[in-house]
């Protein structure tokens, strides 16, 4: 069978893709590896929910406050005010995409993904089934949702074999009863060098289980030690361990998603992780959205110029918020000196709004110009060290 189009990656992002293309009628197979649980904190944010119409029933916590913990320890609860941040369980929030996807039209193919190939019948992605032979599926486009470190990008996009990234490790154990040290309502955020030297740790409820990791682009950075020690420090040490997983993450949009031929990349693919924060799930989707909206586009219109609306409609929603959650890690991430002024500046009730606002509902938000004087003087003064980092 001949298809519209190819989606290689059954994530949030490739499902999304896969379901978007079926309900507009095109003949779409989604190609997945079976059996992989993307390492993820999880956490979603109201407007996902909504845009998404993600059931109640995938939901597995409802986090009601933030806690930013220093390297001196000195800890800033933020409460989320009008609603609260989801979490899901990766291992069946993705199934559950790829499911709805299937009933959307969607073909799923089970395999992994091993290149690309052009001859005078068109283009076909090989691929292997699990102890089978090599196929091949034919097909007019492919949507390349295979994750950070994809192959589709490597092979087919100038630059995508350069993404930056850093390494997400995380350990899902049992939760523990709530205590002093452990709220099932409450995500943690650690921000410390001995945790993470360039990015953070956190502790992430999900209902019966949690998740306890961080991230880093420092090579040789010993990531299960960091774990145990964060662990250790949130009184989780002895808790059962239910798995372990690790992945790449990136964080900075590739400069093109299409081969200006037959290829339109999503999600981390493309490299749609929110520096900073980290969040991907979210991007994702929305990345995965715009790639199957560029790819109907191009087959209606047979332009393959209409790949590239894919990055030029998410980049024109989205493009100030990478711009500055990337200053602000690049800022405040650097020392444990920066590290401890920014849980510091969190306290302070403007910033608390503006970071929940924005997070909740994905724009910059227009504050008052006396608020964000406010916080622009903080800065200025926990940068030159005017004010006490705590």
């Amino acid at each position: 069978m001949s298809y519209d189009v190819v989606v290689v990656g059954g994530g949030p992002s490739g499902a999304t893709a896969a379901e978007a293309l079926a309900r507009a009628g095109r003949r779409v197979a989604m190609l997945d590896r079976a059996g992989r649980i993307k390492p993820c904190g999880g956490a979603v944010p109201p407007r996902l929910i909504r845009d998404f119409d993600i059931p109640d029933a995938q939901i597995v916590a409802r986090i009601s406050t933030a806690r930013m913990i220093s390297p001196a320890a000195n800890r800033v609860d933020i409460p989320i005010e009008n609603g609260y941040v989801g979490m899901v369980d990766r291992e069946h929030f993705d199934e559950f995409l790829r499911v709805r996807a299937a009933s959307a039209g969607a073909e799923r193919i089970t395999g992994t993904f091993q290149r690309i190939e052009r001859d005078g019948e068109g283009t076909h992605i090989v691929y292997r089934p699990k102890g089978g032979e090599s196929r091949r599926l034919t097909t007019r486009l492919i949507v390349g949702a295979d994750g950070a470190r994809s192959n589709v990008a490597r092979g087919e996009v100038p630059g995508g074999d350069k993404i930056p990234y850093v390494i997400a490790y995380h350990e899902i154990i049992k939760a523990p009863e709530a205590s002093g040290s452990y709220d099932p309502m409450r995500c943690d955020v650690i921000y410390d060098g001995r945790i993470s030297p360039d990015f953070y740790g956190w502790v992430f409820p999900h209902g019966a289980q949690a998740s306890v990791g961080m991230g880093t682009g420092r090579d040789g950075f010993d990531l299960k030690g960091a774990t145990a020690a964060l662990r250790e420090a949130s009184g989780l040490a002895g808790c059962e361990t239910i798995r372990r997983e690790g992945a790449p993450i990136p964080l900075e949009p590739l400069k093109r998603w299409d081969n200006g031929r037959d290829v339109v990349l999503a999600g981390d693919a493309a490299g749609v992780v929110a520096p900073s924060s980290g969040e991907g799930i979210y991007y994702a989707m929305i990345g995965g959205q715009a790639a199957a909206l560029a790819a109907d586009r191009c087959l209606a219109t047979g332009r393959v110029r209409d790949l590239k609306l894919a990055r030029k409609n998410f980049m024109a929603e989205h493009k100030m918020v990478f711009r500055v959650l990337r200053v602000m890690q690049d800022t405040w991430y650097r020392s444990d000196d920066r590290r401890e002024r920014f849980v510091t500046l969190c306290r302070d009730v403007d910033v608390q709004r503006l970071t929940f606002e924005a997070y909740m509902n994905k724009k910059l938000v227009r504050a008052k110009p006396l608020a964000h004087l406010r916080i622009m003087a903080k800065n200025i003064a926990h940068l030159t060290r005017l004010i006490p980092a705590a």
